[in-house]
């Protein structure tokens, strides 16, 4: 729980270092938030320290980490705490490297010159390259998996999938309201055509 805790810690440390750092430079632009979860996006922007719902979060997930716990300290059956840990840590595992790469990137094009030019992504681009890099995590846990028959590397491969479904769906439904918004009403009223 610990691990778990000081992991989410980070996640949210190192997302306000590499937004704070994305706002500094004009080389990567990201339609939309920095943040690609929803229910964060404000407290990023905002580059908010202290996020209530971070905070929330955070004592939620400890809280039924803890309960899990006592559960399993009664059952002979241990697979379901080690499954929703690894569930949670492997996810975060996944999203550290990301939050290491952006910092490295943004780092470069803020104090050096050797990234050059600019480039923008658009949301649903952003959405579905997060969601294939989530599959790619969960291949990785899943050969891990193969190998160990562990409960723990099982839930991080169920936590990456479910996260990489969770962002295509964002994409999806991104991709339904611009096709909402570009459909063109049909024009009403007399012909132009002469008879």
């Amino acid at each position: 729980m610990v691990v778990w805790a000081v992991l989410y810690i980070s996640d949210y440390s190192l997302t306000l270092t590499c937004a704070r750092l994305y706002q500094r430079q004009q080389k990567v632009i990201l339609e939309g938030s920095y943040e690609i979860t929803p229910f964060f996006q404000r407290d990023v922007d905002s580059l908010r320290i202290v996020s209530p719902r971070f905070v929330f979060v955070l004592l939620l997930t400890l809280g039924m980490l803890g309960f899990l716990w006592i559960l399993n300290e009664s059952s002979p059956a241990p697979e379901l705490y080690q499954f929703t840990l690894g569930l949670l840590i492997g996810v975060q595992l996944a999203v550290h490297i990301r939050h290491l790469r952006n910092l490295v990137l943004f780092r470069s094009i803020n104090n050096t010159d050797l990234i050059r030019g600019r480039i923008e992504y658009a949301r649903m681009g952003l959405l579905r390259a997060s969601s294939w890099e989530c599959f790619a995590f969960a291949g990785f846990f899943l050969m891990l998996f193969l190998f160990t028959g562990s409960w723990f590397i099982l839930g991080a491969v169920v936590g990456c999938v479910s996260l990489g479904v969770k962002h295509r769906r964002l994409a999806g439904k991104l991709n339904k309201s611009l096709a909402k918004a570009t459909e063109c009403p049909q024009p009403t009223g007399e012909s132009s055509s002469n008879a």
